[in-house]
């Protein structure tokens, strides 16, 4: 069962939430679960303040049960500070939704008419764990000093920034490791859930699972002028590769990289 935490200017301290609820289980109602049935934690709401809790979701890595999501934030200026948000395939989901979905059903699970409210929120000192698009959403986020831990190949960030939301995922001074078993090389930064997604990356250590590459285009090669990706004073391994064109990038230099 999805656990909801409604209301605004509220602050939870050392709360430890598990599920595993997973996108290919069947619900009672004879369809799939999808992707937005299964939060283990669903939190909405104003100036909602989470510190040192733990959200995950315990389902399993998404090649086996697909798409599993420990944590899905709608409101506006959410606070976590001090957590862990662990899962594997779409950990972290940071609301509005985008205007319209891929497939059918694809959006089973939110509000029948959703609104699409730009959304703010602050990630500050956490750890957040997962393989395949395990941040992902059209939020305004700001991610500081936190650690992205892929526990499989895949890829970070999957934004869908709308067009007119000048700041999508800020990341700053964070920190982009792996588990012991996840390859050299087989991870990207980002790909673009929608065409306008948007991630900048300032001062980030990118471990050895980093692909050269860095950043992926979903296979989206007509919105390469309409992606908005960059990354600022990057180091570490995962830093050494060549980026694409549609990347913008201010390379380290020597007193950054210390």
């Amino acid at each position: 069962m999805t656990e909801y935490i409604l209301g605004q200017d509220i602050e939870i301290r050392d709360r430890s939430y598990s599920g595993s609820l997973s996108a290919y289980i069947l619900h009672e109602d004879g369809k799939p679960y999808h992707t937005f049935r299964t939060p283990t934690v669903i939190i909405e709401g104003s100036r909602i303040t989470c510190r040192g809790c733990t959200f995950e979701n315990t389902a399993g890595s998404g090649k086996e049960v697909g798409q599993a999501i420990a944590l899905f934030l709608d409101g506006d200026e959410i606070v976590l500070d001090h957590c862990t948000v662990r899962a594997h395939q779409d950990t972290l989901f940071l609301a509005p939704l985008p205007e319209t979905e891929y497939e059918k059903d694809g959006f089973l699970g939110t509000k029948p008419i959703h609104p699409r409210i730009p959304r703010t929120v602050y990630i500050r000192h956490c750890l957040i764990e997962g393989d395949v698009d395990f941040v992902f959403g059209g939020a305004t986020a700001w991610f500081e000093d936190c650690e992205f831990r892929s526990n499989g190949p895949g890829f970070v960030f999957a934004p869908s920034t709308p067009q007119n939301v000048k700041e999508g995922f800020m990341v700053r001074n964070c920190r982009f490791t792996c588990t012991d078993t996840v390859p050299d090389g087989s991870c990207y930064i980002a790909r673009p859930w929608r065409d306008y997604g948007m991630v900048h990356l300032e001062h980030c250590e990118l471990g050895r699972h980093i692909h050269p590459d860095g950043w992926h285009d979903w296979g989206k090669t007509g919105a390469h002028d309409k992606i908005r990706f960059s990354e600022t004073a990057s180091f570490g391994p995962g830093a050494s590769g060549k980026r694409p064109d549609y990347v913008t990038v201010i390379p380290s230099d020597s007193k950054d990289s210390q």
